[in-house]
């Protein structure tokens, strides 16, 4: 009586082991968050376009990073080799810079004591100015890890973020790097080899032409208490004519860079259909620039 067989010693022991790596990488992901934090505020300061690469683990992405940035990646087949969302500066075929951000492999069923700092190392994503969705093309089940990945950034907040699906390792299905549009004639995914590096080229090209600066033009009506966001605008030299409001509020035609406008949407908490295609008011114009 009271005494116990090896096998629950054992089990104790795993447990405790489990318990120790769990704190382990929930004190790394606190450093992570901090540093994260930092540099994003950097990068907007800068106005430098964020991109994002995510996809189901093992699908490639530490070796596209590496193809890509040349920056020597740490790779390992294994889940959470990558916890940090390591960045990167990648000037693109038309001079333009951008960060390229690699994320942590998604994964399912995620024992449920890692699922909120999981999540946390995915904020970068919800941030990103386009997200780069890898797909290893070689995977029976690939499909399914599309959804999956899918689910992850509609939890986070990030199924707006234009996205581009890169299809990898053609190399093992003997194809070429091919481009294959949307209805619009936009692209919609890239395949390639990030081991060979056939097709890279056509992703960067891909890249460049969804970050090429768009700007929105529009008029946005701001209520009586949104005088905080008409100063923001005036200050961003984003208005171009305003107008009075019936309601004491304001009727200002815009016009912005896309990602700064999008940016200030978010940081506002404001729905993008705040943007009228054109103004029809009727009211008598009190300031123009």
């Amino acid at each position: 009586i009271g005494l116990r067989g090896p096998g629950e010693m054992q089990l104790e022991t795993d447990r405790r082991l489990v318990g120790q790596r769990i704190r382990q990488l929930r004190s790394r992901l606190d450093q992570v968050d901090s540093r994260r934090a930092m540099n994003r505020q950097n990068r907007v300061r800068a106005e430098i376009p964020t991109v994002a690469l995510v996809g189901y683990t093992n699908a490639g992405k530490s070796t596209l990073f590496n193809a890509l940035t040349k920056a020597g990646v740490y790779v390992e087949d294994q889940m959470f080799a990558t916890l940090d969302p390591t960045l990167r500066r990648l000037t693109l075929p038309d001079g333009h810079d951008v960060i390229l951000g690699d994320t942590v492999g998604f994964v399912r069923d995620l024992p449920h004591e890692l699922i909120a700092a999981f999540r946390s190392t995915l904020q970068e994503v919800r941030n990103a100015d386009l997200i780069l969705h890898l797909i290893d093309a070689s995977d029976a089940n690939r499909w399914q890890r599309v959804r999956q990945v899918n689910a992850v950034l509609r939890e986070l907040g990030a199924e707006r973020v234009p996205q581009i699906r890169v299809y990898n390792k053609i190399d093992k299905l003997d194809r070429t790097p091919r481009l294959t549009n949307n209805r619009k004639g936009r692209a919609r995914a890239v395949w390639l080899s990030a081991v060979t590096g056939d097709g890279i080229p056509l992703l960067l090209e891909t890249i460049a032409e969804r970050l090429r600066p768009r700007t929105v033009h529009g008029t946005m009506r701001l209520q009586p208490g949104q005088g905080r966001q008409r100063a923001l605008l005036f200050e961003s030299g984003a208005v171009l004519r305003e107008q009075a409001s019936d309601d004491g509020g304001w009727i200002l035609e815009i016009e912005m860079g896309e990602r700064e406008f999008r940016r200030f949407l978010k940081r506002e908490n404001l729905s993008a259909d705040v943007l009228a295609p054109s103004a029809n008011a009727s009211s008598k114009a009190v300031t123009q620039r």
